[in-house]
């Protein structure tokens, strides 16, 4: 198991900025996540990390030794692709197996770990198949068998669940996960996709435009962001632009006409003046009195709803709907709701920064 440490890392292409000045440290045997939208570095920087991208400045340390230097083959890293890169002439076995050939395993072992490989992604009974008769879920896992059977010091996957369906990558999500902690290896991995992240992660550093925007477990991150990009990149959130008010030594915060919120013990002493505030849908629930609205239209997903509605002061506003009515709210109906304080974030809106206490600590 491993330790990495990345320290003013710096990454330019033909004289572009790619990642201007990073730092992270990531623990042993932990699960950690670069989560973004696309160009925003991550996979530069995981790239970085596996010794195929040169670094203009900084370094890269694998247990407090400096690695800038050493060649990708030297490294003992293990890497899953996006797109399998599995030998289409190879069975299941012997593509697994072909690392273990190139470090002259002896047969012996080298059958032995590719079995246990095998078996710890479930695919055994199809170790005699070639790619093209596998599904791509089955190709995956095999990606991920061959990647783990070398026994690296560190495992790295660049968006390997992007190319399977819904259904698919949830079970694949399952299978990474176990497999990492049972192998206990120090992961990095890649994605775009909040929910995956969110599910996988001991840790996430959640990037915008090659600069780490917030490092923490998935709860931290969701309901603790430290600015306006992280919440309304981790799933979904209202934002109301509003004003702080200080009155009577108290600040409020005026949600529609007539409906104060009181946030003194949710913001930092020098917060003032204007203020982005994160609602998310969760937070927000139909009532009988609370923010007047009207129904824009509602989505309905099975086990819940998603409602649109517009306050009195012109916002649209999501919130979930639960219950087991038997007809669905329509267009123009009119609604109370009633939002959870605890549940807020506020931002400055000039820096997109979180106001709250603690926040920056």
């Amino acid at each position: 198991m491993t330790t990495i440490a990345l320290h003013a890392l710096r990454k330019e292409y033909a004289g572009q900025v790619a990642i201007p000045d990073l730092n992270l440290e990531i623990a042993d045997g932990e699960f950690f996540t670069l989560l973004g939208p696309s160009g925003c570095g991550k996979t530069t920087l995981l790239r970085m990390i596996a010794g195929f991208n040169s670094i203009e400045a900084g370094t890269i340390s694998f247990d407090g030794t400096v690695i800038n230097d050493r060649p990708a083959s030297e490294r003992n890293i293990g890497m899953v692709f996006q797109n399998y890169a599995l030998f289409p002439q190879m069975t299941a076995a012997k593509n697994v197996g072909f690392g273990l050939q190139t470090r002259k395993i002896a047969r012996a072992e080298a059958e032995r770990r590719v079995g246990e490989a095998l078996e710890s992604v479930r695919m055994s009974h199809l170790k005699d198949r070639l790619p093209g008769q596998m599904s791509g879920g089955q190709q995956q896992r095999v990606a991920l068998a061959r990647a783990l059977v070398i026994q690296p010091a560190l495992l790295l996957m660049d968006e390997p669940l992007s190319n399977l369906d819904a259904k698919l990558r949830v079970e694949m999500r399952d299978t990474i996960r176990q497999a990492q902690r049972a192998a206990g290896i120090t992961t990095v991995y890649v994605t775009h996709d909040q929910e995956e992240a969110m599910a996988v992660s001991d840790r996430i550093a959640v990037m915008n435009l090659g600069v780490v925007q917030q490092v923490g477990s998935p709860a931290e991150i969701y309901r603790h962001p430290a600015n306006r990009f992280v919440a309304e990149f981790i799933g979904k959130t209202n934002i109301l632009e509003r004003d702080l008010v200080r009155q009577d030594g108290r600040t409020l915060v005026e949600l529609s006409a007539g409906q104060r919120l009181d946030v003194t013990d949710l913001v930092g002493p020098s917060a003032t003046g204007k203020v982005h505030i994160s609602v998310r849908p969760e937070a927000v629930k139909a009532a009988s009195s609370g923010l007047a609205a009207e129904v824009v239209d509602e989505t309905f997903l099975g086990s819940h709803s998603q409602v649109r509605a517009r306050l009195e002061s012109g916002d649209i506003i999501e919130f979930l709907e639960f219950s087991r009515r038997s007809a669905l709210w329509t267009q123009g109906d009119r609604v109370f709701l009633e939002v959870d304080t605890d549940q807020l974030t506020l931002f400055d809106a000039a820096s997109g920064v979180s106001v709250m206490r603690g926040a920056g600590d």
